[in-house]
Formats: structure tokens, sequence, C-alpha cells
């Protein structure tokens, strides 16, 4: 380790770092610390790339950093008069995906460097992951749909009624593999065998929100519902707008762009108005208290505005919450800076949302596909 004036003045240098708006751990002082006291205060050069290379994480810090190094190792540690610490020129290079086309804002230099080649690789399906679904063009929504197909959606485990093989030494005794054993040994039942409960996933409810107010994602959001459909059994999906309307049976096609035509004439309300409560309350009459969210994980879809009474929307999300397993709330909008749900809506419905997500995103979809898997 540096003596300790040295690691006063790590110390020291790393808090100006923080203040410059670099994110600086404390592990990674502890570690400039040992690689300073490696290569010495001597040569300024060994000691800002020694620096550089455990404070900086990001190339856009390189600036800031080089600011705060240039003002606070002046004279400080390194020798006077040493050579300037000596800067590459690298030439940035695009290594662009297997159809040959180039990121968005890039052009394609056949030209040779001056200077030393830095390849970087770009991923198009990365960029889709994060951007907002209302930023989408008409290209990028054809390449969500492949990239979303790969999406699963598998509900949390439940205890089952169906006895399964164990080979723990506990449980109901299983007769008939003890006695099947027994006939390997003469007759003497050595080993005794037994059964346990198995596991089964529960039922996925999803109940999207296809009014106006979601029209930038409604489009994103129903092809995620194809998806979590056609990807596994005891999934259930309504559209919800000025009414209620059961799309599983239109959205179980495997071809997605017939199936969500087929949901789309189905739902005669698209990008119409909202009454989530009413809508709510015709789902526990008919459907979900009756039996299709007990003990299911109920996944709702919406930005929260709604029309209708709120005083309705929390009645019915109470009655939905004493039968359900867990209800999941997904609002687009959450991702939004200095959002709040302060909607009529959102905020009668949240006391009843065990988890409060956001769905503006692929990334947050898969997120939201854990959410779902979790006991």
């Amino acid at each position: 380790m540096a003596e300790p004036s040295a690691d006063r003045a790590v110390v020291a240098f790393s808090r100006l770092l923080r203040a410059e708006g670099l994110d600086v751990a404390v592990g990674a002082t502890v570690t400039f610390a040992e690689a300073a006291a490696r290569v010495g205060f001597a040569s300024r050069e060994r000691l800002y790339w020694a620096a550089r290379a455990t404070l900086v994480h990001r190339p856009e810090d390189v600036r800031a950093f080089d600011a705060a190094f240039d003002a606070f190792w002046a004279g400080r540690g390194a020798r006077a008069g040493s050579a300037p610490v000596e800067r590459v020129s690298l030439t940035l290079a695009h290594d662009a995906p297997d159809d040959g086309s180039a990121p968005d804002g890039a052009t394609v230099d056949h030209d040779e460097p001056d200077g030393p080649l830095l390849s970087v690789r770009w991923s198009r399906a990365e960029v889709l992951r994060h951007r907002d679904f209302a930023a989408y063009t008409p290209e990028e929504h054809a390449e969500a749909r492949r990239l979303m197909s790969d999406l699963r959606l598998a509900g949390a485990l439940r205890r089952s009624r169906r006895l399964r093989p164990t080979s723990r030494a506990r449980g109901r005794p299983d007769v008939r593999r003890t006695v099947r054993r027994a006939l390997r040994t003469g007759g003497e039942p050595l080993r005794r065998s037994f059964t346990e409960p198995g596991e089964r996933p529960r039922r996925i409810v999803l109940l999207c929100d296809v009014s106006g107010s979601m029209e930038p994602y409604a489009r994103s959001l129903v092809r995620f519902l194809h998806a979590a459909v056609v990807g596994r059994t005891r999934v259930e999906a309504f559209a919800l707008g000025t009414r209620l309307t059961r799309v599983t049976r239109e959205l179980s096609s495997h071809d997605a762009d017939a199936a969500i035509a087929a949901a789309a004439r189905r739902v005669v309300d698209w990008s119409g108005g909202t009454r989530l409560g009413d809508g709510l309350r015709e789902f526990n009459d008919r459907w979900g208290v009756a039996g299709m969210a007990r003990g299911a994980v109920v996944v709702v879809l919406s930005d929260g505005w709604d029309r209708g009474d709120p005083d309705v929307l929390a009645e019915q999300m109470a009655r939905l919450a004493r039968v359900a397993h867990r209800v999941v709330w997904v609002n687009p909008l959450k991702a939004t800076p200095g959002y709040a749900p302060l909607a009529r809506g959102m905020a009668a419905a949240l006391p009843y949302v065990d988890e409060f997500v956001e769905g503006h995103s692929l990334a947050s979809l898969e997120a939201l596909a854990k959410v779902v898997t979790r006991r």
C-alpha cells in the first residue's frame, strides 16, 4: 500500500472526482491506492494511467477526469518538469451487423485511418430493448415483434393435488412402488417409497387497456399478450376500454398478424374511452371471482387514466386482490422522469397492487416476466 500521506492524496483525489460527477466507488479508490503504490508517484504518466484505469468507467467521463487530474496532481506527488501525459488518438470503426447496415447516424468510410483503429460492435436488438415503444418507427415495430416472440411468460408455481415420487424419506407412503421394489429383494421391503404434492404454474390473467390514452403503447402490449398466450397454457387475455372483451381465443393463433387482426375486430372500443372500474366489475362478476382469478397472477396493463368513478375502481380492485395470488400493475408512464401516480384511477388502484412496474420497453417487459414468475 501507499504511504499515509499518499493515501490521503488518493482519497482527496477520489473526492474531487465525485464532486465533478464521476461515479467512484470505495473499492475503486482502494484499487487506485494499491496501483499507485506499485507504479509510484515519480512518473506522472504512470500515475495518470493507473488512476484512469481504476477510477474511470465511462468514456464520457474522460474529459472531466483529465481536467481534475491536471488540476490536482500538478506539482503534487509527480516530479516537476516530467513529460506530459501522452494522449492516444483512436479512430472509431463500427463493426456492422450481418445485414451490412450501419447504425443510425453512422456512415461507412472505406478510407484507411491515420491512427490506431478501435473496432466496436453494436446491436440493433440491444438498442430496441431500452427504447420507448412510443418512439418506435414502423420498421422498429416489425423488429420488436420478432424479439417479443422469444418472450416466455410462466406463472409462479403452486402446490398441486397431483402426487409425484420423491427420493426423500418423508411424505405419503407409496405402496405400489414399495411393493415393486420388494419384488427385487425376494419380497422383503428393504426400501420404502414416498410421494409428495407436485407443483404446477399458476394461471396468468392479462388485462390490457386499449383506450385512446394508451394508443402509443397498445400495439406493442397486444403483441406481448399474443406472445404470452401462444407461449404456454393457462393464460387468459382481456382488452379493457369502455367495456371488457375476452380475446384469448383470437390471440391463440401462432400467426401474430392474423391473431392481432382478429383481436382488433373483436374489440369494438379500441382507442376509445376508459372505464376501468366497470370493466373490472364485469371481469370479477363473470370470470374472476367465479374461479379464473382465484390463486392466479393478475396483470393489469394500463396508464391508470379512468373516466369512471374511482370509488368503483377501488372497490373492484379490493375484490380482485382478495381472490388473486398477486396483482401486478404495469404502467408505461412510470418510466417518465418525475412521474407520480396522481391520476384518479391509478391512485385508487395502487393500494391493492402487489407490484407496480414499468411497461414502456422490451427490457421492462422482460423484467415483468421475472416478476410474474416470483413466488
